[in-house]
């Protein structure tokens, strides 16, 4: 069945179905990463999103359960250049094409991902629509069709992910004796979860509307306030929540989250042409030449115009590339925030912004 990507300024990429028959809508982004495409399309934050690889070849090591970072996949259609027929790897559980299935994802393949590449590089994110029910002899109608309810759409559209993400309140107990703490789950992933529970913290999820008082009642040690969807219509609540929480408790922000804790402060947001999407991220600190390589997944930045004046706020961490703000703490304030994803250096290790966390509770 042949599939086709249609984009809002009318551009079009021909595929090839290879997951669920049918069309979705979504913004086009892209991911530079080579491996980790189970992470990627279970991530919460890429809810909504026309998801394109632009590593070549997925599928080739199949799928394992363990390597989900959610209970699903979010992603609102995929697109590849090329998926492999075949999977090689000892913790494998299925195939890539079983776990299209399982999921009930649009996807197509064979797409020159290359080229689309460029295309929002050069042009920046835009919407486009997905569609794998396009007969042969009326293609060129079928995509002026395409690109008329991407126009109708963009005039209504909604974007409401977090109150299907956020998750009823749930404790997780692996040490009695280590520290409580909360998370504010917009869509928390659960490898982060694990790191926290290495280091033997007792976690409370909460859910995206919790408000302050409820926070404060539970008497956590500290709060994290997760990565999940930007430009969610329940971000502007959640911000009204924090900004009565910065300096009573200990506070860590994540992606979603380091871009509320900066609007809770009063600051900004810009939305950059092409996000931050992928796993060779460069940052490093202004005072120092040694940089580390970061896991993204944002489209939008810290406006640091809009928070200059606030001398309590010491910016870390900044992108090698753009020079934008990927870190920000405060001890007055009792907050650190990464834009960038706090992942797990390898071998069941703990990312140091989480131990820095702690320390900022002790």
């Amino acid at each position: 069945m042949r599939g086709i990507l249609a984009l809002e300024d009318g551009s079009y990429f021909e595929g090839i179905s290879i997951g669920k028959a049918g069309e979705r809508i979504g913004e086009v982004v892209l991911n530079t990463a080579v491996v980790g495409y189970q992470e990627i399309m279970t991530d919460p934050a890429n809810a909504g999103k026309i998801l394109v690889f632009t590593y070549p070849l997925i599928g080739n090591y199949g799928v394992a359960k363990k390597f989900s970072e959610s209970k699903k996949c979010w992603i609102e259609a995929l697109v590849i250049k090329e998926e492999s027929k075949m999977y090689s790897n000892w913790q494998a559980e299925d195939s890539f094409n079983n776990f299209l299935k399982k999921e009930h994802l649009v996807a197509i393949s064979d797409v020159d991902t290359r080229t689309l590449a460029v295309k929002i590089r050069d042009n920046g994110q835009m919407l486009g629509i997905v569609s794998t029910l396009v007969p042969l002899a009326r293609k060129e109608t079928k995509i002026g069709e395409l690109v008329k309810k991407l126009k109708d759409y963009k005039k209504y559209m909604k974007r409401n992910f977090i109150t299907n993400i956020s998750r009823e309140i749930t404790e997780i107990k692996s040490n009695t004796s280590g520290p409580k703490i909360a998370i504010l789950d917009l869509g928390i992933l659960n490898s982060f979860l694990e790191q926290l529970k290495t280091l033997g913290c007792k976690l409370t999820l909460l859910p995206y509307n919790t408000d302050a008082d409820k926070i404060l009642g539970l008497n956590p040690d500290g709060l994290i306030i997760s990565n999940g969807p930007e430009e969610d219509e329940a971000i502007s609540g959640i911000v009204e929540v924090v900004k009565k929480l910065i300096g009573k408790i200990p506070l860590l922000g994540i992606s979603l989250g380091h871009e509320i804790i900066s609007l809770a402060l009063g600051g900004r947001l810009r939305k950059l042409k092409l996000g931050h999407r992928g796993v060779n991220y460069p940052v490093k600190s202004s005072s120092s030449y040694k940089g580390d390589i970061t896991v993204q997944n944002h489209s939008f930045v810290v406006d640091e115009e809009s928070i200059k004046d606030r001398e309590e706020i010491n910016i870390t961490l900044r992108n090698v590339n753009d020079d934008s703000i990927e870190e920000m703490e405060s001890g007055p304030l009792k907050f650190i925030s990464t834009q960038y994803y706090p992942v797990s250096p390898g071998f069941d290790e703990v990312n140091g912004v989480f131990r820095r966390f702690l320390e900022l509770i002790k």
